[in-house]
């Protein structure tokens, strides 16, 4: 197929030539796939994922982890439909693989790690992934990659207008969401809220041992409330304020290996955040402050467990990017975190403090075909201090050709909770360290064409030493495991072929293959040396088929994940599986309102299976949304 496209891409030869000499303009055009200028500037050797408006708007009454799980080569680690779920980059642990949301860590205090099945797809503008490491940018922790969100940043109009939506949605196992939102723009003065609540009974029926059984304990509510406010102080001023509150009540319904369950969890956050920007010819001047407050109580009346743990974060950053010349920039930011844990239930305050200094420098040259990024962090964690550097490059070989390549060190210290948690903390715990590189390159042809077809090819080696895993039996504790090596390679392939103005064919592949081995071990005799870290798929699959048709989208997602250990010896694992997905999304567009009407089904073939042992997910199911648009 590719040669066929490389054939259909070439010119016939010119008959008749023209006296005027051809002359070959090249310009170097800068995405802006995000708000943040460590992806669009310093990061040009490192891949990058940006998930598409459209994609957005077909995952808007879901999660965030729901759509990567689809869309993605990542894979998310779900405990089940109304559960936990994190993210494993690259075979790397969910600690490792970080959570931004506009550059503001959104990791919890404690645990180290985000739930991105609790990250509504509707509250975010922007969605990016950062595969492999990028500590000197983006801070100590970042060891796999990074996903990023971002929420509507203040926009201003000279006229003033507004724009009010609402939106509402079903679908299977008593699914219900509403949505609300207003926007109002002024001249110097911008406002905008966001509101939503769901509920689910999530009753699905599943097949345990040969015996047909319906969940029970699981039903969820949740809701969100976000408001930004942005005000113009001039021309080169701007300050933003934007406040996200949101709760959610999950019951747990039983594993298989439990007799019954009566759990429940309960999350709130809130997340202040306050900035202000200043951009003039020479400098980008920022600052950013923001508040974080997750709570976590859970209760197990079974066996008299509650459990109530209050995590605060404060997050401050001040930056400036200097342009040297249109070819040289600078960026130098210096960050600064304050995290502590109100342990109720223990009667206690445990605390960690991060701050650093942070640069980078991005260089064009070779008639801007080779970009080069060097930056550097200087960390201190409590008392201890560590040195980040890394290095990443990208380089177009031809208007159809680049390729890159990155190499970055890391580190992660032990979270609070892995420090203390109580029973069965380890202070004992030494930080991960190690060294990450990757290299791919990316090819594109007939960008102005018809046909257009991409293709892109990483390779990455992760060699991380005292990684952290918990072990244990009736009290949980975490250890250090001497070395781990991880290995791999991912393609991303797209096809598009627009027939006329009304039709649009698409046709997309992506996979991973990661080998992720324990090298070395403290313990003698280990029997977990060469065998892959639990729960890290060697295979991942997905694919896309669909058309558009003036205003009409269809889409068919077909995903495949791999076996997945679930002891460290590989003697135990959970079965390969596969799950078909439709996605339909219709827009009808009127002078002041826009009609958006959306459905999915998802595990169109019923498929039983499991992502985590002993948590049965959901066999075929439906939603439909619709969503009003109205500017004035």
């Amino acid at each position: 197929m590719l040669i066929a496209v490389l054939f259909c891409c070439v010119d016939a030869p010119a008959q008749i030539r023209d006296s005027l000499r051809e002359v070959r303009v090249r310009t170097k055009r800068q995405a802006r796939n995000s708000n943040d200028d460590r992806i669009n500037t310093f990061s040009p050797g490192q891949k990058l994922v940006h998930i598409d408006s459209l994609v957005l708007q077909q995952y808007q009454f879901q999660s965030i982890g729901d759509m990567l799980s689809q869309q993605v080569p990542v894979f998310v680690k779900s405990y089940g439909f109304n559960n936990l779920a994190t993210l494993n980059f690259r075979g790397a642990s969910a600690a490792q693989s970080q959570v931004y949301w506009n550059g503001v860590p959104l990791q919890n205090a404690a645990l180290g790690v985000s739930d991105v099945s609790l990250l509504p797809v509707s509250l975010m503008s922007k969605v990016n992934v950062v595969y492999g490491s990028s500590a000197a940018l983006w801070g100590s922790g970042n060891v796999g990659g990074a996903l990023l969100v971002e929420t509507d940043k203040p926009a201003f109009d000279t006229a003033g207008s507004a724009e009010y939506s609402a939106s509402v949605a079903a679908g299977s196992f008593g699914q219900y969401h509403i949505g609300l939102g207003a926007q109002a723009r002024m001249r110097k003065l911008s406002l905008g809220i966001k509101a939503f609540g769901q509920s689910a009974q999530n009753n699905f029926s599943y097949t345990d041992n040969g015996s047909r059984l319906q969940t029970l304990n699981s039903r969820l509510q949740s809701g969100a409330l976000m408001g930004n406010a942005g005000y113009r102080v001039n021309d080169k001023n701007t300050l933003g304020f934007t406040g996200w509150y949101q709760q959610y009540y999950r019951e747990i319904p039983r594993a298989m290996f439990e007799p019954q369950s009566v759990k429940n969890q309960r999350d709130e956050s809130m997340r202040l955040l306050l900035d202000w920007n200043r951009d003039t010819k020479q400098h980008s001047r920022y600052a950013k402050l923001a508040y974080t407050r997750d709570r976590m109580l859970y209760d197990d009346a079974q066996i008299t467990l509650r459990s109530d743990n209050i995590t605060n974060m404060l997050y401050g950053e001040v930056g400036n990017k200097v342009h040297l010349n249109p070819n040289h920039k600078l960026l130098v930011f210096v960050p600064v975190t304050v995290a502590w844990i109100d342990r109720r239930t223990a009667g206690d305050v445990k605390t960690q403090n991060r701050a650093a200094l942070a640069g980078a420098y991005a260089g064009t040259f070779l008639r801007q075909k080779l970009n080069v990024s060097i930056s550097a962090r200087g960390e201190v964690i409590n008392d201890k201090s560590i040195f980040l550097p890394g290095v990443n490059a990208g380089y177009d070989a031809t208007q159809w050709l680049s390729f890159r390549a990155n190499v970055q060190r890391s580190y992660r210290a032990p979270t609070l909770n892995e420090l203390h948690y109580n029973p069965g903390g380890n202070d004992k715990l030494l930080p991960e360290r190690g060294w990450n590189q990757d290299a791919g390159y990316a090819l594109k042809i007939g960008s102005k064409r018809a046909l257009t077809f991409t293709h892109d090819a990483s390779v990455f080696n992760r060699n991380i030493k005292d990684w952290i895993v918990w072990f244990g039996g009736a009290i949980w504790t975490p250890h250090n495991i001497a070395m781990v090596h991880s290995r791999g390679m991912e393609t991303d392939n797209n096809l598009q072929w627009r027939i006329d103005d009304k039709w649009k064919l698409h046709l997309g592949f992506n996979s991973s293959y990661i080998i992720a081995t324990t090298e070395e071990s403290y313990i003698p005799g280990d029997n977990s040396i060469g065998k892959q870290i639990p729960y890290t798929p060697r295979y991942n699959y997905r694919g896309n088929i669909g058309f558009n048709y003036k205003a009409f989208y269809f889409n068919y997602n077909h995903t495949y994940t791999g076996y997945r250990f679930i002891t460290v010896d590989e003697s135990q694992y959970l079965l390969p599986y596969n799950t078909g997905n439709l996605q339909l999304l219709y827009t009808h567009q009127l002078p002041t309102t826009t009609l958006q009407l959306s459905g999915q089904c998802n595990n169109i073939t019923n498929n039983q299976y499991a992502v985590v042992n002993g948590r049965p997910m959901p066999g075929i199911n439906w939603m439909l949304g619709a969503k009003f648009i109205f500017n004035n």
